[in-house]
């Protein structure tokens, strides 16, 4: 264990399987409440104390649920979004109130002579210890873990142990369920924080009896009913009392007992939580009743069982080590924890940008689900990877509907959003984003290169192919010279809007037409029954052939778009280190019109497409957009520094690699507070894998050309292809591949094929590319130096 010395990060000890906070610091409450959440992907608490207060931001999250809203316009126009979708806060089942002889326990009070938490990455819990004494000087000790079940969709848990120390002491513990608590999210400012909806919830039944007490609400506008339910085992003292009580907002179990020194107080509680837009009261209480039910028949000790047995098998396939840097072998454990924690049940939901741990970007999913969380799961977890395709699926009629309000065929996924429509006000960011069709069908054809599932592909991976091949038909034209053409987009770049031939969203188009034509071809009576003509995919040939990939002969760059390097460049001199985020400070007319690029665009084509790119392309293009990349969202670093390592500037790509890895563990874009970064938490697997592990997978080909910094000297990781698990292990001489299950396997290591073969591994030597001069990001810009914890000697 490594103890942080440095005052201004955040106080997390390095460990490689914990994240322990050794001391409570109140003011790190927000982020802290996010980094030690736990969810299942259906269920997501957020880390707030046992007692409720002090929070930073209290947070209960069901995937799914969430209230409308109406989206106001100056001016409206035909095609705008009418109606938007936020994220609730659901009933709180966390709170667990302690009285020592009268006092209640709040840790502002009084003196807090230890406290310590500890998310157990292995274990799957986040464990509390706390040495309190009151204002009247009695002290306790209280010991609580929490679980969110893995196994168990509906359940959670929270084992609370109170000891005197110094004598008898009068103790009494509330459990409660609290429902619409107020002053949960403050205004503000900042796009991405989420919408105040006060009161949303409405009552429809509280019931109490014994230990056990349920409560079920129904959203005022989504009509969405919900429930949640608690149920308590109390081991105390003889003559322990047990009372409960309920309200339309309120379920509350009070335990009080005398317990004497030497003795303890134990409330060991269950939770379960459900909800359903079409089912009756009686069946969502039925629901988590039973949820209820099957967690007290597995008993504490069996869920903490079932977690572990869950995590040993994820690790098993998806752990990923790094030696000489304890500090990121930390980070890429944490961030796998949570990508797993965010997808693992979401069962045919989304995946949110921050996903359960906060209310950030309004619970919303965005393209970051198919381009950076699905390669995580696709080759770790691929059932969870699957499942979130089937909610883009799931939703196909409403992303058909919104292409027909636009005069498009097929389907016009939206830019954000939770249950399907499009939630983004702002359309030159939000509609005319059209590449987050191509990311879905990038991330179906993902999947059915890495995963045997024909039934998938048949019935869920043709339509989501077949539907956004057709709107690139439509959006776009041949022109004169027969080139096809897609004018008027917006490319992951939130910098730039409306432009002419994105080189981005012309290349995954591409990849989508040609896709949707070889699932086609693979199952023509599938296609019948979508209306596929011959002609429809001729002409998908035909338009993918053709796709305009804008090229600058003169400079030997791709422009991000027709006309990009046209632009005047961003006045990086003029511009102050307190104007980033640009999106806070200047207008985007301003930035749309300048050459600044907010997160990865061209860049990420180069390494999501880098088979439509040489490696001099690559190199020129990529030495060029870092002096124009800010870094203004948490998506660009893990891209940059996969494309860094290709091109031979491994000290910045290590640097990319960090802060894609810390970037809430440390906080790097002070918004931790309102939930983690997903995208960027995946990321840090990608910069590890495919910028390190050199790892590339086009069109099921599976390709090794790994290369690591100089502060690693050891990467390990699995990859899950094909009913496979391939193990790579590389130092910076030579790379080792080996089968630990199923049958051989043909890859390739530096442009070598190979076949590896259960129980040999194969090993070759480590391709050495030159190094060259690290290019300049824009003043100020800079990734965070990487310095290893055995550098800095702490």
């Amino acid at each position: 264990m490594t103890r942080r010395t440095d005052p201004d990060e955040p106080g997390f000890d390095i460990e490689p399987w914990v994240v322990r906070e050794p001391h409570l610091a109140l003011d790190d409450l927000p982020q802290t409440e996010s980094v030690f959440a736990l969810s299942n992907g259906h269920i997501g608490l957020r880390g707030n104390l046992d007692e409720g207060e002090p929070a930073g931001l209290a947070g209960t999250y069901l995937n799914g649920v969430h209230e409308t809203r109406p989206l106001p316009y100056a001016e409206t126009a035909y095609g705008n979004p009418e109606a938007g979708e936020t994220v609730l806060n659901v009933t709180d089942g966390k709170i667990i109130r302690l009285l020592v002889d009268d006092e209640l326990f709040d840790v502002r009070y009084g003196e807090l002579l230890e406290h310590e938490r500890v998310l157990d990455l292995r274990g799957g819990v986040l464990r509390r210890r706390v040495h309190w004494r009151s204002p009247t000087g009695r002290e306790v000790r209280i010991g609580s873990t929490r679980l969110v079940s893995l196994p168990q969709r509906g359940a959670a848990a929270i084992l609370y142990d109170v000891e005197p120390v110094d004598g008898s002491i009068r103790l009494v513990i509330q459990s409660e369920l609290v429902a619409n608590a107020d002053g949960q999210i403050e205004p503000s400012d900042d796009p991405r924080a989420a919408a105040v909806l006060r009161d949303p919830l409405v009552s429809e039944e509280h019931y109490h009896a014994g230990p056990l007490a349920h409560l079920v609400h129904r959203t005022r506008r989504s009509g969405i009913r919900l429930a949640a339910a608690m149920d308590h085992r109390i081991e105390g003292p003889d003559g322990t009392l047990v009372e409960s009580e309920s309200s339309p907002d309120t379920g509350r179990v009070t335990i009080a007992a005398d317990v004497p020194r030497g003795g303890r107080l134990r409330v060991l509680k269950y939770l379960a939580y459900g909800w359903s837009h079409t089912r009756s009261l009686a069946s969502v209480r039925a629901q988590v009743r039973g949820s209820l039910a099957e967690a007290r028949h597995t008993g504490w000790e069996g869920l903490c069982a079932l977690q572990r047995e869950y995590l040993d098998d994820f690790w098993a396939r998806a752990d990923v080590e790094v030696d000489g840097d304890p500090e990121l072998q930390q980070a890429i454990r944490f961030s796998l924890f949570h990508v797993l924690q965010a997808g693992a049940r979401a069962e045919r939901r989304a995946i949110p940008a921050k996903g359960l741990t906060g209310p950030g970007y309004d619970g919303h999913a965005f393209w970051d689900t198919e381009s950076f969380v699905l390669p995580v799961l696709t080759y770790t977890v691929p059932d969870a990877a699957a499942d979130a395709l089937h909610w883009r699926f799931d939703t196909l009629d409403r992303a058909r509907e919104r292409a027909v309000q636009l005069d498009l065929e097929g389907a016009a996924f939206p830019w954000r959003t939770i249950a399907g429509r499009e939630c983004s006000g702002y359309w030159p960011a939000g509609t005319a984003a059209f590449h987050i069709g191509a990311d879905i069908a990038d991330a179906t054809l993902r999947y059915q290169h890495a995963v045997t599932d024909p039934a998938f592909e048949r019935e869920v991976g043709l339509p989501l192919l077949v539907e956004t091949a057709r709107l690139w038909r439509t959006l776009g034209h041949f022109d004169v010279e027969r080139r096809f053409r897609l004018p008027g987009v917006t490319g992951p770049d939130e910098y730039s809007a409306l432009a002419d031939d994105n080189v981005y969203t012309n290349l995954m188009a591409q990849r989508n037409l040609r896709g949707a034509a070889e699932v086609v071809g693979r199952w023509p009576e599938a296609a019948d029954a979508y209306g596929v003509r011959d002609d429809e995919v001729v002409a998908w040939r035909e338009a993918a052939d053709a796709v305009h990939v804008p090229y600058d002969e003169r400079s030997g760059l791709h422009p991000q778009a027709a006309m990009y390097l046209d632009h005047d460049r961003w006045p990086f001199g003029d511009t102050a280190p307190d104007q980033y985020p640009l999106l806070l400070h200047f207008p985007y007319f301003d930035l749309y019109r300048k050459q600044v690029v907010k997160q990865a665009d061209l860049v990420l084509a180069l390494y999501v497409r880098g088979d439509a790119f040489t490696h001099e392309q690559k190199v020129r293009n990529f030495e060029y957009y870092e002096g124009l990349t800010v870094r203004d969202s948490s998506l660009s670093a893990c891209t940059q520094a996969v494309v860094a390592a290709e091109t031979g500037h491994l000290g910045l790509a290590y640097d990319y690699a960090g802060e894609a890895a810390l970037m809430d563990l440390r906080d790097l874009n002070h918004n931790t507070r309102d939930g983690l970064h997903m995208a960027s938490l995946a990321g840090a697997w990608i910069a590890l894998v495919a910028g390190f592990g050199g790892f590339r997978d086009h069109d099921g080909r599976l390709t090794f050309d790994p290369r690591l910094p100089e502060g690693i000297d050891r990467l390990a990781f699995r990859l899950t292809f094909r009913e496979r698990r391939l193990l790579v292990e590389v130092d910076h001489e030579q790379a080792a591949y080996v089968l630990e299950e199923g049958d051989e396997l043909e890859i390739r290591h530096a442009g070598e094929p190979l076949v590896v073969t259960p129980g040999a591994a194969v090993v070759r030597p480590v391709r050495v590319w030159p190094s060259r001069p690290r290019p300049p990001q824009p003043p100020g810009r800079a990734p965070m130096e990487r310095v290893p914890a055995r550098v800095r000697g702490s």
